[in-house]
C-alpha cells in the first residue's frame, strides 16, 4: 500500500471516530433554568420561559415524595444548581444537582440521619447488564434523574454549571 493510501484511510478512520464522540456542541439560546416534572417523568430545559428541549425522565425506585435519607430512593424535591460535570460517569455522562443544600442538611441532621447526595442528571448506565435492567424498569436510579444516552449528550453540552435545577412532585 502507498503512503498516500495509508495516509487517505487514516484520516478517514480519525473522521469517523470524531463522529462517535459522546461530546456534542450547542450554539443555540442558553439554557437558563431546568425543570424537572417528577409526576409527569418530563423534564424540559428552558431559555427564560421558552422551553428549548423536553425528555422523558426516570427517577429514583421510590420516587414520591422528598429525598430525605441516604439510601432512601427518592430524587429531591425543591430548586438547586448543576455543580459539576462528570465526563467520565458510570452512566455514560452526568451533570451533579447540588442536593444536599443546607435545608435538606438541616432536615437529616435534626431527625438524626444522613441526607445523602451524589445526585445527578445522568444517561444509562455503562454496564451493559445493568443497561439491560435499568431499560426493563422504570424508575431504576437511586435518586438521580435519568435520560437515554443520546439525550444526556445533549444535555451536557447545553447546560453549563450554576444553572438551576427545579425538581417538583
Amino acid at each position: 500500500m502507498d503512503r498516500r493510501t495509508f495516509a487517505l484511510g487514516g484520516m478517514a478512520m480519525l473522521g469517523l471516530s470524531a463522529c462517535s464522540s459522546k461530546f456534542r456542541t450547542y450554539n443555540g439560546p442558553p439554557v437558563t433554568s431546568v425543570v424537572v416534572n417528577k409526576g409527569a417523568r418530563r423534564m424540559y430545559l428552558l431559555h427564560n420561559t421558552e422551553v428549548l428541549k423536553e425528555y422523558n425522565v426516570d427517577l429514583g425506585f421510590a420516587p414520591y415524595g422528598h429525598k430525605t435519607t441516604k439510601g432512601d430512593g427518592r430524587t429531591p424535591e425543591g430548586t438547586y444548581l448543576i455543580d459539576r460535570r462528570n465526563p467520565n460517569s458510570s452512566f455514560h455522562l452526568s451533570v451533579g444537582i447540588n442536593y444536599p443544600n443546607a435545608q435538606d442538611r438541616a432536615l437529616a441532621q435534626a431527625a438524626g440521619r444522613n441526607p445523602g447526595g451524589d445526585i445527578f442528571i445522568h444517561g444509562e448506565p455503562n454496564d451493559r447488564d445493568d443497561r439491560k435492567r435499568a431499560r426493563k424498569v422504570k424508575d431504576w436510579t437511586a435518586g438521580c434523574v435519568a435520560v437515554r444516552n443520546r439525550e444526556i449528550e445533549e444535555i451536557y453540552a447545553m447546560v453549563l454549571t450554576g444553572t438551576p435545577v427545579t425538581l417538583r412532585a
